[in-house]
């Protein structure tokens, strides 16, 4: 999972943001929540290095964790002022969330949950 704060978010509130993300997901019942040093942006991201914070979250066996865990970015993000994106990746597949509208986000976001729920 990676977190690109707005772009004109100084240098404190980009960390303040990822700190906020990431206590979040580790209040869910996920096994461990990690940072991934030296990341990469991802291609074709217009942020510079420095600006993005990534994240591997490890998942239990339970579907309803996945669940909860987009649904926690989805809340996260829309209680947040500002062009922030969260773009979480499972198997090669991604989900990008930023500035879409509240019905844009929720059928991206029942979509990509539908791919990966477990059968």
């Amino acid at each position: 999972m990676v977190l690109e704060p707005d772009p004109d978010a100084d240098p404190e509130d980009r960390e303040r943001l990822g700190r906020q993300l990431r206590d979040e997901l580790r209040a869910l019942d996920v096994d461990e929540v990690t940072a991934v040093e030296g990341a990469a942006p991802p291609p074709g991201s217009k942020g510079a290095v420095g600006l993005l914070t990534e994240w591997l979250v490890t998942l239990s066996g339970g579907g309803g964790v996945f669940v909860s865990v987009i649904g926690t970015i989805k809340a996260w993000l829309g209680g947040r002022a500002g062009a922030h994106k969260v773009t979480v990746t499972i198997d090669g597949d991604t989900l990008e969330l930023s500035s879409a509208t509240p019905e844009e986000r929720a059928e991206l976001v029942e979509t990509f949950v539908r791919r990966h729920q477990p059968a």
